[in-house]
C-alpha cells in the first residue's frame, strides 16, 4: 500500500512540473502537415481495354470494388430518362440467373452489389470475393432486360416526374441546368412525361450495347486480396467482355450571359422562393487554381461558418441556410452557384444580399482567421476520409481519369497550406461573378415579382420546362360583391347549409394513411372554443395538440404565446368559423389549383401564416397552406382536399393529401361525426 501511495505522489508532482512548463495562455503552434502515404495501386489492363487497379489492404477481411465507365455526359435528346431507366434495370438478374435467385444469392452472402447505367460496385467479405466478382461480371455482361421490368422502371420514372411537378426544388434544378447549359447540352436535358413515354425496351438494349463497353472502363479493387489472384479472377470473368468504341460527340460550348439577369419561373403554389445565383467556370482538378478555389468557396458559402450563412441566416433570418458550391469538370463547363430557399416576402432582399456578398468577396481580402479555419476544416475532412477504403478507390480513379499527378493526394495538404489570402482574392476575381450571372428564381409571382421588378436587372420569364414565356398574369380581378364573408358562406352552403353549419356544437373527423411501413391515424375534434388533434403511428400516440382560448399545448407543453395567439384564430367547429371572426384574414385574390380558379383567403402573422383556397364554381375548400417561421427557419405544410362525402347532412373531404416530412401522403376519411363523440376530457 505504501508503495502505491508513493507512486501516486510522484505522478502528482510530475504532473505539476509538466504543467509549469506549458504556457496555457498561448495557442499551441500547428505542427507540420501529416505525411500522406496512400496505398499505391498495382495495375494491369485487359486486351479489351478494361484498366484494373488493385490495392491490397489486409487489416480487415473485406473487399470493395468499383467499376466506372468514363464515357462522359451522354445525349438523350427526346428520349431523356433513358439512362435512368437503363440503370434501374441493370443488376436485376442476368440471362444466366433469374432476378429473384440473383438478389437472394447476394443477400445470402451478406454482400451489397449495385449496378447502374455507367457503373457498378460491391462490398463483401473477402472469402466471398470470387463469387461476388463473378456475379458482378455476369450482371454487367449479361443483363436481363425483360418487358415487365422495363414497364416497372418506366412507370416509376413517370411517377417521379409527376410528383416533382409541384416541387419548387425539382423545378428550380431542372430549369437552372437547362438555362445555364442549354437544352442541347447533356447537362441541360431533363426527363418529362413525354420523353419517358418515347422510350422503348429496344432503345434500352441499344443504349446498353452502345455505351456499356470496357474501353473506357476502370475497375478498382481494394481490400483483403492477393494481386496475382485478382488478376487471374478478373481475366477469367471480364476477359470475354466485348470491346468497342464509344460514339464520338461534341459538347456544345457553354457561355455566361452578357450581363446579370433574373430568370423567373412562376409557381403559384410556392410558399417560399428558390434562389440560385449561377455563373459557369472552366475548372479542372489539375488547374493550379483548384486549391485556392476550394478554400474560397469554403469561406464564402461552404457551411455554417460561411459568409452567406452568417448573413442570410444568422444576421437577416431570411432562410434556414444559404450556401455556395463550385464544381470541376474535365469535359465541359462547371458552375459556381450560391443558393438558398427564402420566404416570399424577402426574395428581393435576398437577391441584393447575394450580389453584395459576391462583390465584397471579390474586392476585399479574406481575413487570416477565415483562411486558417477553412484550411483546418479541409485538412480535418481529408484526414478523416482516408480512414475509408472507398476513399483510396476514388483517389486512384481521379488520378487515372482527371490527368492528375501521381502525388496529387500525397501533396494535397501541402497545397492546401500553401494558399494565401492573395490567392483567395485572385481566384474570387477570376471565377466569382456578379456581373454576368443568372439569378434563377422559382417562386410565387403574385408575392415576389412587384419587388423584384425594382431591382436593376432584366427579368426573363420561363415555364417549368425552361421555355421562354410571357410575364405571368399578376392578379385576376375579384368580381364585384365577392368578399371573405360571401366565399366562406358559399363554402358552408356547399357542405350542408349556412345555418346548419353555424349551429353545430362539435365536429369529429378521423383520417388514415400508410407511410414508412406504418399506419397513421389522425383524429381532429372541434367545438366553438376548443380544438384537439391526435396523431398515432402503429397504434402509438406520437403527438397531441390541444388549443383553447387560453393557449396551445403540444404533448401538454405550451407553445410560445405569440405563436399560440396566431393559431387560436382558427378556433370553431370548422376553422372557417375562426376566419370569419379574424380581422387579419382577408380575401387576397384568385389563383389556380389543379387548373381551376380558386378564391384565396389569407392570414399573415409574424410566425404563422395561412392561405385557404375555395373552388370558385363548387364553393368547396380545395387546399390549405400553413407557413410557420421561427428562429430563421421556415416550415411549410400543404394539404389538398377532394372527394367530399356526406355524414349526417354535412359534407367532409374523404381524401386529404398532405406532406409528412419529405413525403406526400394520402389520408382517407374513416369516420366523421357532428354533435357527438366529443367531450370536455378530449381537451385535457
Amino acid at each position: 500500500m505504501k508503495t502505491k501511495i508513493t507512486t501516486l505522489i510522484a505522478l502528482f508532482l510530475l504532473s505539476l512540473g509538466v504543467t509549469a512548463q506549458i504556457d496555457r495562455t498561448k495557442q499551441p503552434k500547428a505542427g507540420p502537415a501529416p505525411k500522406i502515404n496512400l496505398g499505391k495501386p498495382q495495375t494491369f489492363e485487359l486486351k479489351n481495354g478494361l484498366k484494373v487497379l488493385v490495392v491490397e489492404n489486409h487489416k480487415l477481411p473485406k473487399v470493395t470494388a468499383s467499376l466506372i465507365l468514363d464515357n462522359g455526359p451522354i445525349f438523350e435528346d427526346d428520349k431523356a430518362g433513358l439512362t435512368s431507366i437503363t440503370g434501374g434495370m441493370m443488376g436485376n438478374g442476368t440471362t444466366n440467373i433469374p432476378k429473384d435467385a440473383f438478389v437472394e444469392e447476394v443477400d445470402f452472402l451478406g454482400a451489397s452489389l449495385n449496378v447502374g447505367s455507367q457503373s457498378a460496385n460491391f462490398n463483401t467479405l473477402s472469402k466471398y470475393f470470387p463469387r461476388i466478382l463473378e456475379l458482378m461480371a455476369d450482371a454487367i455482361q449479361n443483363p436481363l432486360f425483360t418487358q415487365e421490368e422495363f414497364e416497372k422502371q418506366q412507370a416509376q420514372l413517370i411517377e417521379g416526374i409527376k410528383s416533382g411537378e409541384n416541387s419548387v426544388g425539382e423545378i428550380a434544378s431542372r430549369v437552372e441546368n437547362a438555362l445555364v447549359y442549354g437544352k442541347n447540352h447533356p447537362y441541360g436535358e431533363f426527363a418529362t412525361e413525354e420523353t419517358a413515354k418515347n422510350i422503348t425496351i429496344d432503345e434500352v438494349k441499344n443504349f446498353y450495347k452502345t455505351y456499356f463497353k470496357p474501353s473506357n472502363g476502370y475497375l478498382v479493387i481494394i481490400g483483403d486480396v492477393d494481386f496475382k489472384e485478382v488478376k487471374k479472377l478478373v481475366k477469367k470473368n471480364f476477359g470475354k467482355w466485348e470491346k468497342g468504341e464509344i460514339p464520338a460527340y461534341t459538347i456544345p460550348e457553354v457561355k455566361n450571359v452578357l450581363s446579370t439577369e433574373i430568370n423567373f419561373v412562376n409557381m403559384p403554389n410556392a410558399v417560399q422562393s428558390s434562389i440560385a445565383v449561377v455563373n459557369t467556370i472552366d475548372l479542372k482538378m489539375s488547374n493550379p487554381d483548384y486549391f485556392p478555389l476550394l478554400l474560397a468557396n469554403k469561406i464564402f458559402g461552404g457551411g455554417g461558418e460561411g459568409r452567406l450563412f452568417l448573413n442570410l441566416r444568422e444576421d437577416k433570418g431570411y432562410t434556414y441556410g444559404a450556401y455556395s458550391n463550385i464544381g470541376s469538370n474535365e469535359r465541359t463547363a462547371s458552375k459556381f452557384k450560391s443558393s438558398a430557399t427564402v420566404r416570399n416576402m424577402v426574395t428581393d432582399s435576398s437577391v441584393v444580399e447575394f450580389i453584395s456578398e459576391i462583390k465584397k468577396f471579390r474586392t476585399t481580402k479574406v481575413t487570416d482567421e477565415e483562411l486558417k479555419n477553412a484550411k483546418a476544416a479541409y485538412i480535418g475532412n481529408f484526414v478523416m476520409a482516408l480512414e475509408r477504403t472507398s476513399t483510396v478507390a476514388n483517389y486512384a480513379l481521379n488520378i487515372a481519369t482527371k490527368n492528375l499527378s501521381d502525388d496529387f493526394y500525397e501533396t494535397y495538404l501541402q497545397k492546401i497550406n500553401a494558399v494565401t489570402t492573395d490567392d483567395i482574392q485572385r481566384v474570387a476575381q477570376k471565377y466569382f461573378s456578379a456581373d454576368n450571372a443568372r439569378i434563377v428564381i422559382v417562386g410565387k409571382a403574385l408575392d415576389v415579382l412587384p419587388n423584384l421588378e425594382k431591382l436593376p436587372y432584366k427579368i426573363n420569364y420561363f415555364d417549368k420546362e425552361a421555355n421562354s414565356t410571357e410575364k405571368p398574369e399578376m392578379k385576376k380581378a375579384i368580381p364585384a360583391g365577392v368578399t371573405k364573408e360571401t366565399v366562406i358562406n358559399a363554402y358552408f352552403k356547399a357542405i350542408g347549409g349556412v345555418d346548419k353549419i353555424k349551429a353545430l356544437e362539435s365536429t369529429l373527423v378521423s383520417y388514415e394513411a400508410s407511410a414508412m411501413g406504418s399506419t397513421i391515424i389522425t383524429t381532429e375534434k372541434r367545438t366553438a372554443t376548443h380544438y384537439a388533434n391526435e396523431t398515432s403511428m402503429g397504434g402509438n400516440v406520437m403527438a397531441k395538440v390541444v388549443m383553447t382560448k387560453d393557449g396551445v399545448f403540444m404533448n401538454k407543453q405550451p407553445l410560445p404565446a405569440n405563436m399560440a395567439s396566431e393559431m387560436t384564430n382558427t378556433l370553431g367547429t370548422f376553422l372557417e368559423m375562426g376566419l370569419l371572426a379574424n380581422e387579419n384574414s382577408k380575401l387576397t385574390g384568385i389563383e389556380p389549383v389543379d387548373g381551376k380558379d380558386a378564391y384565396v383567403i389569407s392570414t399573415k402573422g409574424e410566425i404563422v401564416s395561412t392561405a385557404i383556397y375555395f373552388d370558385i364554381v363548387s364553393g368547396l375548400k380545395v387546399k390549405e397552406v400553413q407557413t410557420v417561421s421561427m428562429g430563421g427557419r421556415t416550415q411549410n405544410q400543404e394539404a389538398t382536399f377532394s372527394n367530399y362525402k356526406e355524414f349526417d347532412g354535412v359534407k367532409f373531404p374523404a381524401t386529404k393529401k398532405g406532406s409528412l416530412g419529405p413525403q406526400t401522403v394520402e389520408f382517407n376519411l374513416i369516420d366523421a361525426k357532428v354533435n357527438e363523440g366529443v367531450t370536455e376530457s378530449d381537451f385535457q
